[in-house]
């Protein structure tokens, strides 16, 4: 179904006005990879002396993309990025490799830099030889036309069966001076990242230093793209990567970042967030937006790790879509998760209302307001463990027919 007009999810939220990034020009373009009118091909050049930071997929069979934008971030510079849709260049071997060398060089040579400066990722099928000569013959015409304004469109140019674009924009403070970070995101389905195709391009106006930039984007990622999953699948391709074209005037930064990033780390953990919970609520055939808290467990990991278990249950998802309040399967999701638990002590709660306390239902326990609540498009549940102090908030969507529907005929 990858290319092909779904219906926008009803958990969708306005694309936000993203004004112009100083050192950033961008665009889209046709360039015929897989789908027939529509961009697909997407272009970001960035002013010299551009700072770069990236988080990408844990999976152990990563697309050639990742391998190298791995390879490239250890010199912590960036000049450009070239995103291309419908193609994951994923299990393509020797081809895979010769593919992103040929991009990057072609857009090094446009831009002016040397190919290890270039950034790039891919997003579709798995399995099948990107044809790298359409990407490269369209980059010209592409570059071309780059200007600061173009968010929208690129926004739009890296979806595949995204039904809506995704952005987000904050400001800060580092000194005296106010700092502009914007991004873009793409996920709908394979999401489960550990950092879905799970793609995402961040840039800000800042000048920080690669480390202090690495750290950052590291730390937010843990709290906002590393809580969510639609699927419990973990993507070859996911890239979050982070851009910092130094246009910006304001006081130095320390190569560790310090005190003096402490309000552009709210924004950025801000900016993070507001974008990965756009990808969940665009998880394919969704139809309500959870989210799950956990308290009472022994540490915060093993409390993320029951909330995840949790939010990839697919029981736990098709009752939401039911709009069962059967606590039962959250219970047994606890259970599975492998984590310290103690059934006598488990409380569950949807909505704000106790179901369960100290390993039993509620006395006297209405139904009534907990089905309500499901029966809203926002579906918060809460379970505490009562073993200590450690707590994890996560979100997922339901599981619906439209999930079938979307993936039984993603290559058609």
């Amino acid at each position: 179904m990858a290319g092909k007009d779904l219906p926008v999810s009803p958990l969708a939220v306005p694309l936000p006005e993203v004004p112009a990034i100083a050192g950033v020009s961008l665009g889209v373009i046709e360039a015929g990879i897989r789908y027939k009118g529509r961009a697909d091909l997407t272009m970001m050049v960035f002013a010299p002396g551009t700072t770069v930071a990236g988080v990408f997929t844990k999976s152990r069979c990563p697309g050639a993309p990742v391998d190298w934008c791995r390879a490239a971030l250890k010199a912590g510079r960036a000049r450009a990025l070239v995103v291309n849709a419908g193609n994951a260049n994923v299990f393509t071997g020797k081809a895979g490799r010769d593919a992103v060398a040929a991009t990057a060089a072609a857009a090094a040579e446009l831009v002016g830099c040397k190919p290890r400066e270039v950034f790039l990722a891919s997003t579709g099928v798995i399995g099948e030889t990107l044809p790298h000569e359409k990407l490269t013959a369209a980059l010209p015409a592409l570059h071309a036309a780059l200007t600061p304004e173009r968010w929208p469109e690129a926004a739009r140019g890296i979806m595949t069966t995204d039904t809506f674009p995704k952005a987000a924009v904050r400001t800060a403070r580092i000194g005296d001076t106010t700092v502009t970070i914007a991004g873009i995101a793409k996920g709908s389905g394979m999401i489960a990242p550990d950092m879905a195709t799970m793609l995402s391009f961040v840039a800000t106006d800042a000048k920080i230093p690669a480390p202090a930039l690495q750290a950052l984007l590291a730390k937010g990622c843990a709290k906002s793209f590393n809580c969510i999953t639609v699927d419990s699948d973990t993507s070859t391709s996911d890239s979050l990567v982070l851009f910092a074209t130094g246009q910006a005037k304001h006081p130095r930064v320390p190569a560790e970042g310090g005190a003096m990033l402490k309000d552009f780390a709210r924004a950025l953990d801000a900016l993070l967030l507001d974008l990965a919970l756009q990808v969940a609520r665009d998880g394919e055939g969704a139809q309500k937006l959870i989210e799950i808290n956990v308290t009472g467990a022994t540490t915060a990991r093993s409390a993320h790790k029951v909330a995840m278990s949790i939010a990839n249950s697919p029981l736990v998802k098709t009752a939401i879509a039911g709009e069962d309040a059967n606590w039962g399967r959250i219970v047994m999701a606890v259970g599975k998760s492998g984590e310290p638990a103690d059934r006598d002590l488990i409380s569950i709660a949807v909505g704000g209302t106790w179901m369960a306390k100290d390993g039993g239902v509620v006395p006297g326990y209405d139904e009534a307001p907990v089905v309500a609540h499901m029966k809203g498009r926002e579906v918060e549940i809460t379970v505490d463990l009562g073993l200590g102090r450690g707590k994890a908030r996560v979100w997922t969507c339901d599981l619906t027919h439209g999930y079938i529907d979307i993936n039984g005929s993603y290559r058609s």
